[in-house]
């Protein structure tokens, strides 16, 4: 039997670049994400099985697990990669949007977890949720994301308090900016007044120490570790992955010294 994890948000980015470091591990991968055609590729690149379907769909997550394990895996591992995000403020954001951003962000994760969570007590198996810095700090006209990543956070810790003395460890990734599809969306209107993309992303992250974005594999690694034996004693955490971003104090930078 191949260790397995099912991967929500399998198709691209940050839960594509996992499937691929997991699969070069021998891991069997579960991609699980509403685009049929990226989990397809994704899937035909690593030898997993494509799950095309709603993350946040109770049926569907249950027909996941059972035919990710009816195809020899051993559920060891959970990744919660699907996000979704729509700008707005208190005032100007919709009933609609909120929900919809909650549902994907937040409720998702719970549904998959309380999907996974039989096998994985029974294989002393591990749970990441890729939050966001977005989830640790507020950002301007993002109430509905923010406040979804951040009880992303808090249901990791649930998980680790109700399912550690079960064997099940629950950690959280939360990734600053990473070049991905999502955010190469969510740039899309400052890059056109930096010169495209990579101005964009050099504008993005220009208080950060590192003066960049982190790339998926990047963040991939960090989950990998996290699976892994060698975080057995991490539980509960936090990482971020952000090039230091979460460090600056927002008050000081005045203070910073011009970019050479």
């Amino acid at each position: 039997m191949r260790p397995a994890a099912l991967i929500t948000g399998g198709g691209s980015g940050i839960g594509a670049a996992t499937a691929r470091l997991l699969a070069a591990d021998g891991w069997l991968v579960g991609l699980v994400g509403r685009r049929v055609e990226p989990l397809e590729q994704v899937a035909q690149e690593t030898g997993g099985i494509a799950l095309p379907g709603d993350a946040a769909d109770v049926e569907h997550l249950a027909t996941a697990v059972s035919q990710l394990t009816e195809a020899g895996g051993t559920l060891m591992g959970l990744i919660c990669c699907a996000g979704s995000g729509k700008s707005g403020t208190a005032l100007t954001q919709t009933l609609e949007g909120w929900e919809s951003v909650v549902r994907t962000n937040l409720t998702a994760p719970f549904l998959a977890a309380q999907a996974c969570l039989p096998e994985l007590i029974t294989n002393s198996g591990s749970i990441v949720i890729v939050s966001s810095l977005a989830g640790l700090r507020a950002g301007p006209a993002s109430i509905a994301y923010s406040s979804a990543k951040a009880g992303a956070i808090q249901l990791a810790r649930c998980l680790a308090v109700d399912h550690g003395p079960q064997g099940v460890r629950s950690n959280v990734v939360c990734p600053g900016w990473v070049r991905t599809p999502m955010a190469d969306d969510a740039l899309s209107n400052l890059a056109a007044d930096h010169g495209g993309l990579d101005g964009a992303y050099a504008k993005a992250t220009s208080l950060a120490p590192d003066r960049r974005p982190a790339t998926g594999d990047e963040v991939a690694e960090t989950i990998a570790w996290l699976l892994s034996k060698k975080a057995s004693g991490i539980n509960g955490a936090t990482v971020t992955v952000d090039g230091g971003a979460h460090v600056v104090d927002a008050e000081s930078v005045v203070f910073l010294p011009p970019t050479p």
